[in-house]
């Protein structure tokens, strides 16, 4: 598994879409410092590109790979070679790629602009992690429906759906619904709702640690009366790690039944 984890990386570190993901957080961080010297506003500013880019991103390279790879993998599964540790293997040098693309074009500029001796470290660590999860759980999500659905382009399809319903189709379902029953307490709906959404679930981590209670929005500020900062964080902590292992479940357990 890790021989195949490291050509799945060197695979993707050859393709220039990790350079352009590269460059474009590194460009992006420059011009924010370019246009105002301040840490903590950087930070607030990239967490809303973060939470919406890095899902995309990730599903998109995930489908992208698993297709693109498929006649080499097929090489691979005629060897001794267990299904769950080839597919395991592509998915960690995918997840870890991009995430090393993203700690790097966004760690440059924060580095150079005094991140290290700022008080901000913290939260921008905070923004990293959450991430790092986003990657994984995208990357994880869309292999399993690449797995699912052999037509490459019914897959791709599907994929930008799945993304496009967790970033924004959700939210207005889920507004419409909260302005439905207003007139209901809907508190612990609204809970188990936001944790079903990844995406929404790490924005209000994220503002959880930073203290944006103006822009918690109701769910979040929900989250916030039930649990409070720290017990509220550690629970999103756990059911984003929850959002990738139920994933990767699924596409060990389809591996098994699956016929190349």
């Amino acid at each position: 598994m890790l021989k195949i984890l490291k050509y799945s990386i060197y695979d993707l570190l050859r393709s220039r879409w990790s350079y352009v993901y590269f460059f474009f957080y590194l460009i992006l961080g420059f011009v924010l410092f370019f246009l105002n010297n301040n840490l903590d506003k950087a930070i607030t500013t990239i967490m809303n590109i973060i939470v919406i880019l890095t899902p995309l991103i990730g599903t998109i390279f995930g489908v992208m790979y698993y297709y693109n790879s498929k006649e080499f993998t097929e090489l691979l599964l005629a060897q001794p070679i267990k299904r769950s540790t080839i597919f395991m293997g592509q998915y960690l040098g995918i997840s870890l790629s991009l995430t090393l693309s993203l700690v790097l074009g966004l760690g440059i500029p924060f580095a150079l602009y005094g991140l290290f001796r700022s008080a901000a470290i913290f939260d921008f660590s905070l923004l990293l992690l959450v991430g790092f999860f986003l990657n994984f759980i995208f990357v994880a999500l869309a292999f399993n429906i690449a797995i699912t659905v052999d037509n490459k382009i019914k897959g791709f399809g599907y994929a930008i759906l799945m993304w496009l319903f967790f970033a924004v189709i959700y939210d207005g379902i889920f507004m419409i619904t909260q302005n439905i029953y207003n007139e209901y307490p809907i508190d612990k709906f609204s809970l188990a709702a936001t944790m079903i959404n990844p995406i929404d679930l790490s924005r209000i981590l994220i503002m959880l640690k930073l203290n944006l209670s103006a822009l918690l929005g109701y769910t979040g500020a929900i989250f916030k009366q039930f649990f409070g900062s720290n017990l509220g964080f550690f629970i999103s902590m756990a059911v984003l790690i929850l959002w990738i292992v139920l994933p990767v479940l699924r596409m060990r357990v389809k591996l098994k039944k699956k016929d190349f």
